[in-house]
């Protein structure tokens, strides 16, 4: 049976050849314990400290900034609920947006039930926040603005560098959630201005279950996991070697091809929405034109219905959809309902999202299993 084709690597990537190569000493060699003092520990310690090179040079900072997490949701969390809890003296408000991942939006709601307050706010028709939004919602109990660097369903990306200054002016932290935008655009951090910033290895090419976590030199959020002093003493727990190495190596191939990767991602998405208009009429672009990440494409079609749509062609395309049925009711997702899509259009909506490993033949091919699954459809109802 040949694969279907791959379409959904804003949900996960695949892992490089090269990360795989560069793993596989410390899965069939290198074993010892990175807090060991001798030959087998200082070998692995050794190769962490690599890989926090590697990585702070993706994002512009030091390495000693860098703490690595079992993943986006725990780096996600610990900035969070660590700067509520240790800055809970100053204030306990915080500012975020209506169309975060759950790993920003459940850990506010958790925060809730003790005491702490969250606006979230509003985006317009094409994903993006408003800087000035942001300015209107601080309080004299702010202590940490939340924003997604780039968004996962739609790929807008949010005008961090504004906020930031924004957020300097004030006094107040800055994290953001770039799990989607790492590896696929600029992360550094200082452009940037942000204070903590999140990273999910699977999203760049890296294994699933390891992240990254950059904390500005003094900002001191309360430890998330508590343990021993692994981490610079900020994250307990024996450290994940084979898959810090592997974080390690992606990043340095994200930096590496940094421009030819942006460049042949925003050409095959580019020709797989360029097909799909040319061959299906009543298609909608969710997100915005521009600013958006070189690789998502969210569009609907009118007429269909994703959720069971996507179960038609799952064995030619892997892709997502923006809409779910549960008990027989359609819930459309929490960001076209932000982004105010119109229920007929949000019913239809597909996230198609390419790599830099996506070939043309590849696109042609998912077009026409599209198109012709469409024209089906269609067909059917008239």
């Amino acid at each position: 049976m040949t694969k279907p084709i791959y379409l959904d690597c804003n949900a996960t990537t695949p892992h490089d050849p090269e990360v795989i190569e560069a793993m596989r000493p410390y899965l069939e060699e290198h074993f010892g314990n990175p807090s060991s003092s001798h030959y087998y520990g200082l070998k692995t310690r050794k190769a962490i400290e690599t890989a926090r090179s590697q990585v702070a040079t993706l994002l512009g900072c030091g390495p000693e900034e860098i703490i690595f997490t079992s993943g986006g949701t725990e780096s996600n969390n610990h900035a969070i609920r660590g700067i509520a809890s240790a800055y809970r003296d100053k204030g306990n408000h915080i500012i975020t947006t209506q169309i975060e991942h759950p790993a920003v939006t459940a850990v506010c709601k958790y925060l809730e039930l003790y005491g702490v307050e969250t606006t979230y706010l509003p985006v317009d028709e094409c994903g993006l926040l408003d800087a000035a939004d942001v300015e209107k919602a601080i309080k004299p109990n702010t202590i940490l603005i939340t924003v997604m660097h780039a968004n996962n369903e739609v790929g807008t990306i949010q005008p961090i560098e504004e906020i930031s200054k924004i957020a300097r002016r004030k006094g107040i932290m800055l994290h953001t959630d770039a799990a989607q935008s790492a590896g696929k655009i600029s992360v550094d951090v200082v452009t940037l201005g942000v204070d903590l910033l999140s990273i999910a290895g699977h999203k760049l090419y890296a294994p699933k279950g390891i992240g990254v976590l950059y904390i500005r030199k003094g900002i001191e959020p309360d430890r998330f996991m508590h343990g021993a002093g692994q981490e610079n003493g900020k994250r307990a727990g024996t450290e994940n070697v084979l898959e810090i190495v592997g974080l390690g190596k992606a990043s340095e191939i994200a930096c590496r091809n940094m421009e030819r990767n942006i460049r042949v991602m925003r050409e095959s998405r580019d020709w797989l929405y360029d097909g799909i208009r040319e061959k299906v009429k009543d298609v909608r672009l969710n997100g915005h034109p521009e600013l958006r990440l070189p690789n998502t494409l969210n569009v609907s079609i009118l007429g269909i219905e994703s959720h069971t749509f996507l179960p038609t062609i799952q064995d030619r395309v892997a892709a997502a959809a923006g809409a779910a049925c549960h008990s027989g009711e359609i819930r459309i997702s929490s960001v076209l309902k932000a982004m105010k899509v119109p229920e007929e259009w949000a019913r239809g909506a597909l996230r198609l999202t390419t790599g830099r490993m996506t070939t043309h033949s590849e696109v042609d091919m998912a077009v026409a299993v599209i198109s012709d699954a469409v024209q089906r459809i269609r067909g059917i109802k008239t």
